[in-house]
């Protein structure tokens, strides 16, 4: 038997699950199952190591299955998926960005914090608008981990410039947020834009200088949050 088959009987589970507890349960074996297919983050192969259309299909099905999870009105189904599609990574992202749902906030907050997780280019948008706008700091929050995040290995220089200024942008517009959670959430974003994403010495000025501001009692009334940014800054082999 194929590993297409039990990704098939997973499916049928989720969709035919009675109770918040059975949804939780099936959701959950999906995302474990998928995860676990060999050469998951990629198309399952053959022995010759040629994508089987049919493996493809059936991966396919089960990722448009758990993105569908995240509209349902149950959080740990939800959580469960998010964390399946993280684990699967960029095969997801696609299937995320194509069938989310603008009518549908939980949806679209679920999506968030599941392209945060996974760190692709290609959610950057989404990442923007849900730390400008979005109505739940928990959203907001999980943007602002993401931006600080994203992998930028595949993209030529030029690109990855491009993201890098858009991220910071976002990131140290956040500095502005009105919850706490937020702007802590922010100064670990900086923290990691600088030490993953190769920035220039003029964007790692700017991140330096919005951590500092973070810092200040003046401008922060929260503690932890002075205290993170601190601990952020002093991370940084930047120099005032």
């Amino acid at each position: 038997m194929t590993p297409s088959f039990p990704l098939r009987e997973r499916i049928q589970a989720v969709e035919q699950a009675t109770s918040a507890l059975a949804l939780l349960e099936a959701t959950r074996a999906l995302a474990d199952d998928l995860a676990s297919l060999p050469g998951a983050a990629d198309v399952s192969s053959d022995a010759a190591g040629t994508p089987t259309s049919a493996a493809a299909d059936h991966q396919g099905a089960a990722i448009a299955c758990l993105v569908e999870v995240l509209g349902f009105n149950n959080p740990g189904a939800a959580v469960a998926a998010v964390d399946g599609l993280i684990a699967l990574g960029a095969p997801a992202v696609e299937p995320l960005l194509q069938r989310l749902d603008p009518r549908n906030y939980g949806a679209r907050a679920w999506a968030v914090r599941a392209l945060a997780g996974i760190g692709d280019v290609r959610g950057l948008e989404l990442l923007e608008e849900a730390l400008a706008s979005d109505v739940g700091p928990s959203v907001r929050r999980a943007a602002a981990c993401g931006l600080g995040n994203l992998r930028l290995d595949t993209l030529v220089e030029v690109q990855r410039s491009a993201v890098r200024s858009r991220a910071l942008a976002a990131l140290v517009a956040g500095c502005r947020d009105g919850e706490w959670v937020v702007r802590y959430a922010v100064a670990v974003g900086l923290e990691a834009l600088v030490q993953r994403m190769q920035p220039s010495a003029e964007e790692s000025h700017r991140a330096a200088e919005a951590l500092e501001a973070l810092c200040c009692s003046e401008a922060e009334d929260t503690p932890v949050v002075r205290l993170r940014a601190s601990m952020a800054r002093q991370r940084l082999p930047i120099t005032p």
